[in-house]
């Protein structure tokens, strides 16, 4: 039996790839042999990395071959977005666009303020905005930020849709901090009224959402809120 971080790497090359944008939609892949040779594994582990990205959806197979999805169903996890910050200064994948409904200071909830240790009434950054990939939605957002931070990056009230990519890079840059923890949380629930309509789908249905957290030692650099359509797929790898 292969060794399962074999397998799970091979998965992950691939799934990398696909998120990417440098394989496309419709790419055929190598054939099992190949794949075998050149990782120098059995013909078993590549199947078992196959079979784990067609049940995700990354790919599908044909008589004539292995290829990536025509419509993946994916999207990248808070985890792939700060590392597409950390590469390419850019929290969205390749040939994702984003739209931003909304951007200004405001007196957040008291689970924010407590998360930014604010005093009552003081205001945050707080950005709304949707990402997709051409007719398809893939993520609906809410981010926040400390109000501070908006006389150093401008961009921070910009609906500007052309400026919401980089964004948490400039913000780094501009405020001189590095992001040393990081925290991801999801549940499975119902879309609520902003969120059905933000991502095209009726009240009431079942998605995937989660908060992540971007800090340092000084406190909360950006904190995130999200939601994402039925059966998209998030995932990533982690040293057990």
């Amino acid at each position: 039996m292969a060794h399962p971080k074999t397998f799970t790497t091979i998965a992950d090359h691939f799934r990398t790839r696909i998120l990417s944008g440098e394989l496309a939609p419709g790419t055929k892949l190598p054939t099992n042999r190949e794949i075998s040779g050149q990782w120098q594994v059995a013909a078993a582990t590549v199947s078992r990395a196959l079979q784990a990205l067609q049940v995700e959806g990354y790919i599908r197979t044909t008589p004539r071959g292995t290829f990536v999805a025509d419509d993946p169903r994916v999207t990248l996890s808070p985890r792939d977005r700060l590392a597409r910050v950390a590469r390419v200064k850019s929290i969205l994948a390749d040939g994702e666009t984003s739209r931003v409904t909304s951007a200004s200071l405001v007196v957040p909830p008291l689970y924010v303020a407590e998360l930014f240790d604010l005093d009552p009434g003081d205001q945050v950054v707080r950005r709304e905005w949707l990402a997709g990939r051409g007719q398809v939605r893939t993520c609906f957002a809410v981010t926040w930020y400390p109000a501070p931070f908006a006389a150093l990056v401008a961009d921070l009230l910009s609906t500007a849709p052309e400026k919401n990519a980089g964004l948490t890079s400039r913000v780094l840059e501009a405020t001189g901090r590095t992001i040393t923890s990081a925290r991801d949380d999801m549940h499975a629930r119902e879309a609520d009224a902003r969120e059905a309509s933000a991502l095209g789908l009726k009240l009431g249905t079942s998605v995937l959402a989660g908060a992540h957290r971007w800090a340092d030692e000084d406190g909360v650099i950006e904190y995130g809120e999200w939601c994402l359509p039925p059966r998209f797929t998030i995932g990533y790898e982690y040293q057990p």
